[in-house]
């Protein structure tokens, strides 16, 4: 059994409260005059989809859910529910829309993830730290703006958006953050 501190939470870490599997959502350190620190979060049941707030010591120990996570193939999703395949025994899997959540957003089809899978039961998934998508609508950049912090929206051809320099253009190849989901760097710049 693993065991987490509040001082160690990251969006999208996995904690075990009263025997259910949860996702941190949000978290705040908030520093109390004389006594220790506490951190407010926001966690999300990876079995319903609810969200609950909680309060932690920052010195409390909270347990990791027990998971068996498996390498899968995201083949597909109908609108309703996202397909996996086992990349051992090829047998496929489907994953409520409401368990990836935002993942999603930045989840090409055919990628290799990781599957939770908590007492039998396929619960989330793990994108890999970094991922290349493609560029599918911005604005274009103007030399010289930089009223608005020299960054722009752009669209990614999965559907999420990030924040990108002026310089990106339609086409743009990007490599993404996925625990953050922030801009990394263009690899390639459109043809």
């Amino acid at each position: 059994m693993s065991v987490i501190t509040p001082n160690q939470f990251k969006r999208g870490a996995k904690i075990e409260l009263d025997g259910e599997p949860y996702a941190v959502v949000e978290y705040l350190h908030i520093k109390c005059g004389r006594g220790g620190a506490n951190v407010r979060t926001k966690v999300k049941s990876l079995r319903t989809g609810a969200v609950i707030e909680r309060t932690f010591k920052s010195d409390e120990k909270i347990k990791q859910p027990d998971f068996e996570e498996k390498e899968m193939q995201y083949l597909y999703n109908d609108g309703e529910k996202f397909y996996f395949m086992d990349n051992e025994s090829y047998e496929q899997i489907e994953i409520p829309t409401d368990s990836v959540g935002d993942n999603s957003l930045f989840m090409p089809e055919n990628i290799h993830v990781g599957v939770q899978i908590f007492n039998g039961q396929p619960i989330g998934i793990d994108l890999p730290n970094f991922v290349e998508l493609e560029v599918v609508e911005t604005d274009p950049g103007l030399k010289g703006d930089t009223v608005s912090g020299g960054s722009k929206p752009a669209t990614v051809s999965t559907g999420g958006t990030v924040n990108v320099p002026l310089f990106i253009n339609i086409g743009d190849v990007l490599k993404i953050d996925t625990r953050e989901q922030t801009y990394m760097e263009r690899v390639r710049t459109a043809r």
